[in-house]
């Protein structure tokens, strides 16, 4: 049997998106002890390190990919990743009738946020 991974000093994420045991120990991925559901919920907690990020409701959706965008584009060199915050530069915008959610566009996506910790929660493609 295979050695378990962290007993080779390897870090074992058994809740991919692929069926399967892991490849460093032989233990049963999500996918194949729970099915897709398991799986995508597996993944998508390993994608946001941990938090829960509710997604914003509908009605701040749309108000975001309707909003007119700024005259002057806004550039950063980070990535903008959800769970990640803006840096300070990024000037955000609060949705008028839901100020528990701001917006900007960043690198011409359309960002929203949740103001107070600048938090990328969700990016409108």
């Amino acid at each position: 049997m295979a050695q378990a991974a962290s007993d080779q000093g390897l870090s074992c994420f058994p809740l991919r998106r692929d069926p399967g045991a892991c490849s460093n120990c032989s233990r049963l991925s999500g996918a194949a002890v729970g099915g897709p559901v398991v799986a995508a919920v597996g993944g998508v907690t390993g994608a946001v390190a941990g938090t829960i990020i509710d997604p914003p409701p509908a009605k701040v959706v749309t108000y975001v990919r309707e909003a007119p965008a700024p005259a002057a584009p806004v550039v950063v060199e980070e990535k903008v990743v959800v769970g990640h915050a803006l840096p300070e530069t990024v000037v955000v915008t609060p949705v008028p009738e839901n100020p528990k959610y701001g917006y900007a566009i960043v690198n011409n996506e359309r960002v929203i946020i949740e103001p107070s910790a600048r938090k990328v929660i969700h990016v409108n493609n």
